[in-house]
């Protein structure tokens, strides 16, 4: 069923989409100046992915999704978990690239595993994080039918011995993935599921709404995807493209808007109305809640550095603690392997650090300990 767009009630939508512009455009500008923009930009990370996976109805702690991206899981990985960052990691992905990429031919392909909207490619790995759908090293084609098995196999052999060749050298080398049968995708998905003929829809409806206020057309571009059901893994794909667009069109140049974060804040029964105006206005409300909660964050971080920057006046030069202040910056907490691991430094060096920074203990235990600011 087509997506239709009708009428928008501008009267009862202008206001709200006004406060939320306001505001997305005063967070914008204060983190385009500020000390401490690295830091709030990595921690935005984190609560937007953790806050996505809370809206499918799934618990992910930020504490954990913060030790799986450094490596240092205390236990092992949940399948929730390594989805929320594959958030951390497609956030990342779109700030690294320029502004347009994310609409772009590439771009596309890459966030959503889908061609441009006209062909579907093998890609679920990096859509989900969930390790499903592998690729697997590309064999030599044969120009004779009957020697295509013969040639795959040795393309295999040869392609296993320059793999143990770069091991036994030192290099480093991705783990190896193998091909899965397209039988086994049936168990996860519907192959009836046209997810391109769905993304080409999505977009004619960002077309059609380009006249719009970008925040009105975010919320209404957000609506239509949750209607259509572009994909059948992968709703946080959506809020992350209009935090894109957001950054291409200037809204939000110097971040990217947490739209899950902001959608967290506003009830279920809001976000899942019957009538479209009121979903319209929760995910415009959601938008501002988003805002509202980077300035807040950005203030509380902005006084956490100064007050740590005072620990920092007389020390030599050759002082680890200003290397140790952005890391606390950067992160949610820290352990005593992440500090140790960054600023290459002894278990006793980073109880130091610790202690002379001020920083507030989160865990409370000997065998494993993390920090945060105050």
């Amino acid at each position: 069923m087509a997506y239709e767009i009708g009428k928008i009630p501008l009267e009862s939508l202008i206001g709200p989409v006004a406060q939320a512009t306001g505001a997305l455009v005063r967070l914008d500008e204060r983190i385009a100046r500020s000390p401490v923009r690295e830091g709030w930009i990595e921690r935005s990370h984190f609560h937007d992915a953790a806050a996505a996976l809370w809206i499918e109805g799934e618990l992910v702690h930020v504490e954990d999704l913060v030790l799986h991206d450094a490596h240092m899981d205390q236990r092992t990985p949940t399948h929730e978990l390594t989805r929320a960052h594959a958030v951390v990691r497609k956030r990342r992905r779109i700030l690294s690239q320029p502004r347009d990429w994310a609409f772009g031919r590439e771009g596309l392909r890459e966030l959503t595993g889908l061609q441009d909207g006209t062909g579907t490619i093998l890609s679920e790995d990096d859509r989900e994080g969930e390790g499903s759908v592998l690729e697997a090293e590309p064999a030599v084609p044969s120009k004779e039918p009957e020697d295509d098995t013969l040639a795959q196999e040795f393309a295999e052999i040869d392609a296993l011995l320059a793999r143990s060749s770069k091991i036994l050298s030192g290099a480093k080398v991705p783990p190896r993935r193998v091909l899965q049968d397209d039988d086994r995708l049936t168990v996860l998905y519907d192959l009836d599921w046209d997810e391109a003929a769905r993304l080409a829809e999505w977009r004619d409806v960002l077309d059609r709404t380009r006249h719009h206020p970008l925040v009105l057309r975010a919320a209404v571009a957000l609506d239509a995807w949750s209607g259509i059901d572009v994909l059948q893994r992968g709703t946080w794909i959506g809020p992350q493209l209009m935090a894109a667009l957001m950054r291409q069109e200037g809204l939000a140049g110097h971040h990217l808007p947490c739209l899950h974060l902001g959608a967290q804040k506003i009830p279920r029964e809001r976000r899942r109305a019957r009538g479209r105006t009121d979903r319209l206005l929760a995910w415009i409300d959601a938008m501002y809640e988003a805002a509202s909660a980077g300035l807040k964050e950005h203030d509380r971080l902005l006084l956490a550095k100064g007050q740590m920057e005072r620990v920092l006046r007389g020390r030599r030069a050759s002082s680890k603690l200003p290397a140790l202040l952005d890391l606390v910056l950067s992160r949610p907490l820290v352990s005593t392997s992440m500090i140790q691991d960054t600023l290459e430094v002894s278990r006793q060096g980073a109880l130091d650090l610790v202690g002379a920074l001020n920083l507030r203990e989160l865990t409370g235990r000997g065998s494993f300990r993390a920090w945060g600011i105050v």
